[in-house]
């Protein structure tokens, strides 16, 4: 059904066990759609670009979201990921503008590569009793529980105080974001961390930081005040 532009409406019936790669690819006109109870994993690129979907809830018997799968989904505002889910892959809901909370269910222990970067709307992200992640102090971020970094925040995201990495792109997108406070548990921010964060005008580098990756202010075209804190051992701000 790649490129269906015309397509509205589909059921994906209950004899149908997987969605596979690019299926329904840059359907723009599809406005709803039912995926039945059997199936248990949705391929790589499915949705992507369908973005005449408004909602979609993805069924319990559902294990695996693939990459890409409802990536620049841009008229989605509410979806619901089963508690069934054990894998979000890389790009899954990238560029998804209209999501405005993510609730991540305990059952997922893999969440990809930007995932849900360039999501602009987003204010809450919880996750709910999960071994791999949480959303710690109601921060509105992922957290990766074994290494205490933050892998994907919004626009109303506060950093715990327990977190020591940033991750790469873990802001991507977040234009309304006006200011963050790094806490000085940070050690690393990773490549990207910032990417495009428009709206942000200043931001203070703690004594802690000791490694900042590559483009970590790329695209932060209003970016003026970039301050390190003068206890850092690593970096400086020198002359103003």
């Amino acid at each position: 059904f790649r490129d269906c532009s015309g397509l509205t409406s589909i059921t994906i019936p209950n004899s149908v066990t997987s969605i596979g790669e690019w299926a329904f690819y840059n359907c723009s006109g599809l406005t709803s759609i039912t995926i039945g109870n059997s199936v248990t994993s949705i391929g790589v690129g499915a949705f992507y670009g369908c973005w005449g979907l408004t909602s979609i809830t993805i069924p319990d018997s559902v294990t695996s979201i693939g990459n890409y799968a409802f990536s620049s989904c841009t008229g989605i505002t509410n979806i619901r990921i089963s508690s069934s889910v054990i894998s979000i892959g890389d790009f899954a809901f990238h560029g998804c503008t209209g999501i405005t909370s993510i609730t991540i269910p305990r059952s997922v222990n893999s969440i990809g590569e930007r995932a849900f970067s360039d999501c602009t709307g987003l204010t809450s992200i919880i996750v709910n009793n999960n071994t791999v992640y949480d959303s710690r102090n109601n921060c509105n971020a992922i957290i990766e529980k074994s290494t205490n970094t933050l892998i994907y925040g919004c626009k109303s995201t506060t950093i715990p105080d327990s977190v020591t990495r940033i991750n790469n792109y873990a802001f991507e997108g977040c234009s309304d974001l006006k200011s963050i406070t790094i806490p000085d548990s940070i050690k690393r921010i990773n490549d990207y961390a910032f990417f495009d964060c428009i709206g942000l005008k200043s931001i203070s580098i703690p004594g802690s930081v000791t490694y900042i990756g590559q483009g970590v202010f790329s695209g932060c075209s209003y970016l003026t005040s970039i301050n390190v804190n003068d206890n850092n051992t690593v970096y400086d701000s020198r002359n103003n």
